[in-house]
């Protein structure tokens, strides 16, 4: 049997039926991965230009100086007389008033301190004014058992000036005598301290220190109202945690400026070495007691008749 052959195919090609397409031919050279890619670039392009239109990237707020120093004192109002509570209170305005400045004056039943000692309540304070007054420069915190002995000396010229608190500062130094191996930082400028704060034989002084005003003060004032730190039952309360957050925490002892005390922070009469003397800024009676011969308004009469002597009248007006 025979089988027919196939029909031979014709070896010559047809020709190539011309594309309807109008595309230009450069365009169909560019690959699908490169297209993508020019596409993506394009809407990443007009994104940038106007999808963060409106948007306004954070800043710190830097204060205006308005007021340049805010004066915050808290008053224990069911332990002390009020006479001697308002000769406080008085002192803290006349030097405010004489200055320039603004007192935030309240009393520690107006912070829930909770279980914890009412001293802790001078830190709640400290949180209060900076959020009270975000264009303060500085926030001196000075307690109620103290006087402003120099009343017509600005805060600026005696300390937070960048040029005398530099020359002010003690660097290198144990912040808890007298052997610490945590010392001040020797290269921090006046420009840059965060806290200023003075030192006794044992340690810290927290009766009387300034706050410079900004984000790292918030900061350092949450930090140490941690309520660890409130609970931790610590010997001296607020003054021994301070000491410890200093000494574990670089980022607080790197703005930490150490001044002598004498600058701001002098002791009562019967205190040797960095006792009050008669020139003096401040002075602070911590060794006075609520009642008794050695009380606080006892002590104080010595205080308001040198400050009579200097300044004229130092009458109080009845707290409201």
């Amino acid at each position: 049997m025979h089988f027919a052959y196939p029909p031979r195919k014709n070896s010559n090609p047809p020709p190539f039926k011309q594309r309807s397409s109008q595309i230009p031919p450069i365009l169909r050279r560019i690959r699908k991965r490169t297209a993508v890619l020019l596409l993506l670039g394009a809407l990443g392009f007009i994104f940038f230009l106007f999808g963060l239109k409106g948007e306004t990237p954070y800043r710190e707020h830097v204060p205006s100086g308005s007021p340049p120093v805010v004066l915050v004192t808290v008053l224990d109002n069911t332990q002390y007389n009020e006479a001697y509570l308002e000769s406080i209170r008085h002192n803290r305005e006349q030097y405010a008033s004489r200055n320039g400045y603004e007192t935030m004056i309240v009393r520690a039943s107006d912070y829930d301190t909770g279980k914890f000692p009412r001293s802790w309540a001078k830190i709640i304070a400290m949180r209060h004014a900076l959020s009270k007054y975000p264009d303060a420069t500085y926030v001196w915190f000075l307690d109620q058992n103290a006087y402003i002995m120099e009343l017509d000396k600005k805060l600026e010229e005696q300390v937070v000036n960048p040029a005398k608190l530099e020359s002010l500062m003690i660097k290198d130094w144990s912040i808890v005598p007298p052997d610490s191996i945590i010392k001040t930082f020797s290269h921090l400028k006046g420009e840059d301290a965060g806290l200023v704060i003075s030192q006794d034989e044992t340690g810290l002084v927290t009766n009387s220190f300034i706050l410079k005003n900004g984000e790292w003060a918030k900061f350092f004032v949450e930090t140490w109202m941690d309520p660890l730190y409130q609970s931790y039952n610590f010997q001296k309360a607020e003054r021994h945690a301070l000491e410890h957050i200093v000494q574990w925490h670089p980022t607080i002892l790197s703005k930490l400026a150490l001044i002598p005390q004498r600058t701001f922070a002098s002791y009562g009469r019967n205190k040797e070495g960095n006792a009050y003397r008669d020139g003096d800024f401040v002075t602070l009676l911590v060794d006075c007691t609520v009642t008794g011969p050695t009380s606080c308004d006892k002590q104080s009469h010595f205080y308001l008749q040198q400050l009579k002597n200097k300044f004229g009248d130092v009458s109080v007006k009845k707290l409201q």
